[in-house]
């Protein structure tokens, strides 16, 4: 079946079969390989990309599924002026160590800073809950979530002023 999926602002039309995953489209037919696979069953969320803006995990849609959304993966996330905030907050803050996770949390993260600009540690830990780490023990990537919201926050009042 073809599908036609806008990913990081790009069109892709491609022929699929009915039963391809997302994660499986993106990093083998489109090659873009910050999307990891984990574990297949939602549990880890190294999988999760932006559909549409929301965070989904990729393991477990269907490219068909996704056919006519927009979807952004780590790769999207930069920008024309440079690292996204998040990016730059996760290495600035040490919010990653192996980054086998990193490109999952940068994607909920950016997604909670869309819609609470101020998140608490509890709004970020609530976010991220669905996405496993085995390496920081959260509290850096935490922080890093916060501090990119502080910079998104600072930018968009330096552009308002």
């Amino acid at each position: 079946m073809e599908v036609n999926i806008t990913i990081n602002g790009s069109d892709h039309a491609s022929d699929v079969e009915p039963r391809t995953l997302l994660v499986d489209h993106i990093r083998r037919t489109v090659g873009l390989t910050g999307t990891h696979v984990g574990c297949d069953t939602t549990s880890c969320g190294a999988c999760t990309v932006l559909m549409d803006g929301k965070p989904v995990k990729a393991c477990t849609v269907l490219a068909a599924q996704a056919d006519g959304s927009e979807v952004t993966t780590v790769e999207g996330l930069k920008g024309a002026d440079g690292l996204h905030p998040i990016q730059s907050a996760f290495t600035d803050d040490h919010g990653l160590q192996c980054g086998f996770c990193t490109p999952g949390m940068m994607l909920v993260g950016a997604s909670l800073i869309a819609e609470n600009p101020d998140p608490s540690d509890d709004d970020v830990r609530w976010a991220i809950s669905g996405n496993l780490c085995r390496c920081t023990g959260y509290i850096n990537i935490v922080k890093a979530i916060q501090t990119a919201a502080a910079r998104v926050a600072a930018a968009s009042e330096s552009n308002g002023s």
